[in-house]
């Protein structure tokens, strides 16, 4: 075998390598995500995430140094998947009927009964005031943007009132979740989400 073909072997290799170690920092960060939002950051160790990730303790540590690191990224990449659903649900649609379809949905039985899949806000909202600076930080950043993008949907002419009437939907919105998964009546569970929806929609007619 030439020199050439060593080499032409070798770049493959390293593609393959680098292609196998993406699958793998994507695979623990979806799985380090789902896990955090069902059972909380501080009751998910490295170990439950490796194992469901289907990697073993040096693919994580190869991939970040520390849990509070996986985390940070964790909580970045599912906020920015959840805009990415808003912006679908915006596309193509006149702002007031984008913002009535991203309230219903988040108000909805079905996120309700998956956290896992759902909000990150919601799921460790909480609990975040106990993290550290590090994490905080990134659940900072990423709510900023989540409010930002929906200020943009709100009526009005005024960035600063857009703004202020998008934070008060989010934490509305936020608050009823996190109510209607804590009780034990599904009943009252469906009305905190109905009665949710209404105000946040109500406050969106009052604003045009």
């Amino acid at each position: 075998m030439t020199a050439v073909h060593h080499r032409v072997k070798g770049m493959e290799r390293m593609r393959v390598s680098k292609e196998k170690a993406a699958q793998n920092r994507e695979q623990i960060l979806t799985t380090a995500a789902r896990l955090f939002r069902e059972n909380g950051i501080r009751a998910t160790g490295v170990d439950a995430i490796s194992r469901r990730a289907g990697v073993t303790h040096g693919g994580f540590y190869s991939q970040f140094d520390s849990k509070e690191a996986v985390a940070a990224e964790a909580i970045r990449v599912a906020l920015s998947r959840w805009r990415h659903v808003w912006r679908g649900a915006a596309d193509r649609k006149r702002r007031s009927e984008a913002l009535r379809s991203i309230v219903t949905g988040y108000l909805s039985p079905e996120h309700r009964d998956t956290p896992g899949r759902g909000c990150v806000v919601a799921a460790l909202g909480p609990s975040i005031a106990r993290q550290s600076r590090k994490v905080r930080a990134a659940f900072t950043a990423e709510l900023k943007d989540a409010v930002d993008f929906l200020a943009g949907l709100m009526p009005g002419d005024g960035p600063s009132r857009r703004h202020e009437d998008a934070l008060a939907a989010f934490a509305c919105m936020i608050g009823a979740l996190i109510l209607a998964r804590a009780v034990d009546d599904g009943r009252l569970s469906g009305r905190i989400l109905d009665a949710a929806s209404k105000r946040v929609m109500r406050g969106e007619r009052r604003g045009r």
